[in-house]
């Protein structure tokens, strides 16, 4: 079991959004501490390199690993979501 740490920068993206989505996003990120037996987690290119994506509908959820831990760095839209 991997612990799971949501940075600051996330946990404000993730209170904008509605309720809902907000739910859903979380029931995914609680999913990640089965890391790294997790379905759907995919590996980012480029300058994110380094870093894991996971979907959920229309939003997404980037995350990287180190060791034991898994921290997620940011969540929201797909519509550029991976713009820097």
């Amino acid at each position: 079991m991997a612990t799971i740490v949501i940075s600051d920068e996330a946990q404000q993206q993730a209170a904008r959004l509605p309720k809902s989505v907000r739910a859903r996003l979380y029931r995914a990120v609680e999913r990640l501490a089965a890391w790294p037996h997790v379905s759907g987690a995919k590996p980012l290119r480029g300058s994110l390199a380094g870093h894991y994506r996971l979907r959920t509908g229309d939003y997404r959820i980037q995350f990287c690993v180190a060791g034991d831990s898994v921290t997620v760095t940011k969540v929201g839209h797909r519509d550029g979501f991976y713009d820097e």
